[in-house]
């Protein structure tokens, strides 16, 4: 059973950073990309960053980029997101998923992603 399980979630200031991490089970994510998406109340869940499971390859939305840094920790089987410089709009439950995708194909939309957990709250105060 394929699992994945965000924490580190949680309350900061605006300018401030958190670490968000991701540990997946349940079968082997060699071939896919991992992705992270928010979500506030009444909006569309979107993509935020994404990172190749077996060469690290990264990709981001362009609201975070220069702030926001993906990792990954293959012993560990966990994907990390770094987020620095946090704003007010920032504030979201973050998700973690799962995209089967070879090589060049990076998928930013949630049809794309096959795998997902349940979410960690990230409220940023101003």
């Amino acid at each position: 059973q394929v699992q994945l399980v965000e924490s580190g979630g949680g309350l900061v200031q605006a300018g401030g950073s958190l670490r968000l991490a991701c540990a997946a089970s349940g079968r082997s994510f060699s071939y896919y990309v991992m992705g992270w998406f928010r979500q506030v109340p009444g909006k569309e869940r979107e993509f935020v960053a994404a990172i190749r499971w077996n060469d690290g390859n990264t990709y981001y939305a362009d609201s975070v980029k220069g702030r926001f840094t993906n990792s990954r920790d293959n012993a560990e089987n966990t994907v990390y997101l770094q987020m620095n410089s946090l704003k007010p709009e920032d504030t979201a439950v973050y998700y973690c998923a799962a995209a089967e995708a070879w090589s060049g194909y990076e998928p930013t939309e949630l049809y794309e992603y096959d795998y997902w957990g349940q979410g960690t709250q990230v409220t940023v105060s101003s």
